[in-house]
């Protein structure tokens, strides 16, 4: 086998994870990494299959990397992540280009797919195979900040998603393993750890007595000396205990930030989507969370079936009152296999969108005047990267890629990874502008 290897990774956070495991792993098979395609004797696509655009995103990446077979150096192309997990057959099939499939739980099998596929067998191994290994991990980010897996697969069942069709089940890392890994990442240089799952409020409810662990986790990762701010995303409504909170407002190195993905408001909906959690639930946690000055991001879904006008027109109602410091949304989309794909009165495109175009107006106005109150106040800042010459980064009050950033100005030159404090001068909707003042 050839010893040149490039990698797409397409999706989520938690989608990069496994590809830097893999990229680790490629490495210890004496792999060198390059990062143009065109020079790859070996080509990994890890796949996205959550929505119908990620499929498609995901199609055309594969056919793109397979065009280096003509035009570069390309003699072996394989398909990983979830849409390789969900169609192996049909991927198989339909492009003959791809030469091996890696499903999301078989990694621990890549040196007998590599080998199989020297003897040109496409091979394609999508089976259950162990779901955390102990690998090592080239980070393909920026050196200073990094995810950390802590649970896998999903048992929410929510009707619109097809997480648990291709992940499974949900299962917990071992306690241990995850803080290892992020004594090793902060022992690398890593300053901010991000922790991510489908569901981190549950973390650890099938560990042990079955109590949610992540208010533990966060003690013990955010005790690691190194590390200087730890952040959390993706917890579910009803899992998110006022413990949980708690111990977000009390440890000084974890975000005051709340990630919590709603996805409607109105009670007849949230059963339809087989949300667990009451509307009055939902707006006990936020009001629990504003008590204890923590900033809450969450998304929405617009166009579920059946979605009346009236019931829309709560759910603007309720981001209007909320405020959400953040929120992100997306029209339904109808994924083979979920119970909501067969669900009647399905909603027009032309509808969906326009919906989505309201909320998002009416989130466009919230966030700038959340921003422009935050003018004239002070916040330590992580130097994320210069841009046409200008520096920008983040407050503990963004997270990395979902949020927006803070362009600096300095009387000196700045350094990605390195911590300064800035006084907020100026705002727009979603970024805010900041002088360093140390």
């Amino acid at each position: 086998m050839n010893n040149k290897v490039g990698l797409v990774s397409l999706g989520c956070a938690k989608n990069l994870v496994d590809s830097e495991n893999l990229l680790g792993m490629l490495c210890q098979q004496g792999m060198e990494i390059v990062s143009d395609p065109a020079e790859a004797d070996i080509i990994f696509v890890n796949t996205c299959g959550f929505i119908e655009s990620a499929k498609e995103e995901s199609i055309e990446a594969i056919f793109e990397m397979s065009q280096y077979k003509k035009t570069g150096h390309l003699k072996k192309l394989f398909v990983t992540g979830c849409l390789a997990q969900r169609y192996p057959t049909a991927l198989m099939d339909e492009i003959p280009e791809i030469d091996g499939i890696l499903g999301v739980a078989e990694y621990a099998r890549l040196s007998e797919m590599l080998a199989e596929a020297d003897k040109n067998l496409r091979p394609c191994y999508t089976a259950n195979g162990p779901r955390f290994l102990s690998t090592p991990r080239v980070l393909t980010s920026a050196g200073y900040s990094a995810y950390v897996k802590i649970s896998d697969g999903c048992d929410n069942r929510c009707t619109y998603c097809a997480i648990p069709l291709i992940r499974g089940r949900y299962a917990s890392r071992p306690f241990d393993d995850i803080v290892d890994e992020c004594r090793r990442l902060a022992d690398q240089g890593v300053t901010e750890i991000t922790l991510i799952a489908q569901d981190t409020s549950r973390y650890g409810c099938d560990l042990g007595d079955g109590h949610y662990l992540l208010p533990e986790l966060l003690e013990a990762v955010s005790a690691i000396e190194k590390l200087h701010w730890v952040r959390v995303l993706y917890c579910y409504p009803d899992s998110t205990e006022d413990r949980l909170l708690d111990t977000i407002q009390r440890l000084p190195k974890v975000a005051p930030y709340l990630d919590l993905p709603l996805q409607h408001i109105d009670d007849d909906l949230l059963k339809r989507m087989n949300r667990r959690g009451s509307s009055d639930w939902i707006k006990s946690r936020l009001a629990e969370c504003r008590k204890r000055g923590i900033l809450l991001r969450t998304t929405m879904i617009v166009g579920f079936p059946g979605e009346t006008d009236a019931q829309f027109e709560t759910l603007l109602n309720f981001v209007k009152e909320a405020r959400f410091d953040r929120l992100g949304a997306f029209t339904y989309s109808a994924e083979e296999g979920t119970p909501a794909a067969k669900m009647p009165d399905q909603i027009d495109e032309e509808v969906k969108n326009r919906r989505l175009d309201q909320l998002m107006m009416l989130q466009q106005s919230i966030s700038m005047e959340i921003n422009e109150a935050r003018i004239g106040t002070t916040c330590e800042v992580l130097v994320d990267g210069i841009d046409e010459g200008r520096p920008y980064g983040r407050s503990i009050y963004e997270a990395p890629e979902c949020d927006g950033c803070i362009w600096l100005d300095a009387d000196r030159e700045l350094t990605p990874g390195e911590y300064v404090n800035v006084q907020i001068t100026g705002a727009e909707a979603y970024d805010l502008y900041g002088e360093v003042i140390d």
